[in-house]
């Protein structure tokens, strides 16, 4: 429980980002925000580790990268632009559902209806928590939000079937390095050159991203994918949105309507039974040993030595956003 709680840190830092990128960052410019985030804080954990990844993690950690931070940013900016900040929570709500059934695939968990159920009630609260009557769709938004959601749900799913023998800090450094290298010239290309001023306020906020909502929170999150189910560390993400309304009207003084605190009820609600549903697995091929009946039947009457029975074994596994580049209410 105290794992899980902290794990849970991570989607509460994520949903502070709306709030610092409209009150800190310069405007219209979340892929920059995207790359500060990421690169120096990788680059910092690195140079504390002081280990570089061998063999198969080079590509192991370019892939993750890619999906966790990489892509998910990239993909997430263009849903952002496209689609009012509700619709893109709403459909980045779906990350749960998607992650239950690839756990199902690469790691064995079976899909049950309480899964199903807790997920579909997510998406209904975080589109009670922010989505509007007169919000539109856009379909290529539509389809970049779902990409978004897809591409970090693979990145959960694979941060926990691939576990790095290296330390923690370490591999999180990895990530963020490579899912900084491959943001950088997407936002030179789409953003230009960074502003040639930068006030007190955006460096502190720039600061924020880096050391709490990148280094901090990428640490406690991969730490609890290395020793919880990946089902029940996505289903914290729908925390983000929650603290993000939630700051909004605390410290923005935004109005919260009696559907967003349904909303946040129904949220909650979905997470308390995700977390208390045991993952399930797939039992494997018994390799009990001969009962001592049958040895007894087997063997001849004169020379009867029977071996223990062994009990039979079950193959368990113990398996270990929005992030918010810009002011949008969804995992970050």
């Amino acid at each position: 429980m105290g794992l899980l709680l902290l794990t849970s840190l991570t989607p509460m830092i994520w949903g502070t980002t709306y709030l610092v990128t409209t009150e800190f960052l310069p405007p219209d410019r979340p892929l920059l925000a995207a790359v500060i985030r990421a690169l120096p804080a990788g680059l910092l954990l690195v140079a504390i580790t002081r280990v570089l990844p061998r063999g198969i993690w080079w590509w192991r950690a370019f892939v993750l990268g890619a999906l966790n931070i990489g892509a998910f940013f990239a993909l997430l900016f263009v849903g952002a632009y496209r689609l009012p900040g509700g619709v893109a929570a709403t459909v980045g709500a779906v990350q749960p559902l998607l992650v239950a059934l690839l756990s199902a695939g690469l790691l064995g968990e079976r899909l049950t209806w309480r899964t199903t159920l807790a997920a579909a009630a997510g998406v209904a609260g975080v589109s009670l928590l922010v989505l509007r009557a007169d919000a539109r769709l856009d379909v290529l938004g539509v389809a970049a939000a779902l990409g978004g959601a897809a591409v970090m749900a693979a990145g959960v799913v694979l941060s926990e079937r691939w576990q790095s023998p290296a330390p923690l800090l370490a591999t999180t450094g990895w990530q963020l390095v490579a899912g900084g290298l491959l943001l950088l010239p997407v936002a030179a290309l789409v953003e230009g050159a960074p502003p040639a001023t930068l006030t007190p306020a955006n460096l502190a906020g720039y600061a924020y991203l880096t050391l709490v909502g990148a280094a901090l929170a990428y640490t406690l999150w991969f730490r609890g994918l290395r020793a919880l189910p990946a089902t029940k560390v996505t289903f914290l993400g729908l925390l983000s949105p929650v603290v993000a309304t939630a700051l909004g009207w605390l410290v923005l003084g935004q109005e919260l309507t009696a559907a967003q605190v349904v909303g946040a009820v129904v949220v909650l609600a979905a997470l308390v039974v995700a977390q208390r549903q045991r993952p399930r697995t797939a039992a494997a091929p018994s390799t009990a040993a001969p009962s001592t009946a049958a040895l007894t039947a087997a063997a001849p009457r004169t020379a009867v030595h029977p071996e223990p029975e062994s009990g039979a074994a079950l193959n368990k596994r113990s398996p270990s956003g929005g992030n918010r580049i810009m002011a949008v209410r969804t995992r970050t």
